[in-house]
């Protein structure tokens, strides 16, 4: 368990003393998240982070088995824009709401990070949102058969960090993931996750990953090799 302030030191050398969802908030306001290029069908997720000066934890989801996309698959709340939603903010909190109970009024927005492309050639916003550590989460068995939580802390420890091969037209990249208890959290949630420890902690991990690139526009071209 962390020190009711952060203490740890970042890739530039300073340490960064500070309540951890305060200084969270003021890496994603000065923030300029990455924008794609591209004409690609849209979706929007949440990483929910439970309010804590310590160690917060952030929520994750296991989407349901027998679903023929993403069945088995760790993933953050969220899924494919709506017609009627007025921005993907909407999107990320109604989603949110269907698969795991959260309502839009419990939540506190923050920010985004950078946009991804999924092997399916749709282009993901992820946001990032507070909310009460208390609160009851309940899974959509139509979508999801597990909600589960990790401390921050968790991935910010070097050793528990693995590093897979993903293939792209011919090009190995190093893609990171990680092993909690039962839970593989790997593939795009890994790719958002990576991407939020860096911008709002400074975690300095590695991610040159094709889905983070504007050229990416086809679906099921690349595989993982572990």
């Amino acid at each position: 368990m962390l020190d009711s302030h952060i203490t740890r030191r970042c890739n530039t050398g300073k340490d960064v003393r500070t309540d951890m969802i305060e200084h969270i908030h003021k890496q994603l306001r000065a923030h300029n998240p990455r924008r794609l290029n591209i004409s690609a069908p849209e979706a929007a997720v949440l990483i929910p982070i439970t309010r804590s000066s310590t160690d917060p934890e952030i929520v994750f989801t296991r989407r349901a088995t027998r679903l023929n996309t993403h069945g088995g698959e760790v993933a953050f709340p969220g899924g494919k824009r709506d017609p009627c939603d007025p921005d993907l903010v909407h999107t990320a909190l109604r989603e949110s709401h269907e698969e795991i109970g959260l309502r839009g009024d419990q939540v506190n927005v923050l920010g985004s990070t950078g946009e991804v492309v999924s092997r399916f050639g749709i282009k993901v916003t992820p946001f990032v949102g507070v909310i009460d550590p208390n609160v009851e989460l309940v899974a959509n068995p139509d979508e999801l058969d597990r909600i589960f939580r990790v401390p921050v802390s968790y991935f910010l420890e070097q050793d528990r960090l693995r590093i897979d091969q993903l293939r792209y037209r011919g090009v190995v990249f190093q893609v990171p993931a990680w092993q909690f208890e039962e839970y593989t959290i790997w593939g795009l949630t890994a790719i958002m996750l990576v991407e939020f420890l860096n911008v709002t902690l400074d975690a300095g991990l590695p991610l040159d990953v094709p889905q983070i690139r504007a050229a990416i526009q086809e679906k099921g071209h690349w595989s993982c090799e572990v």
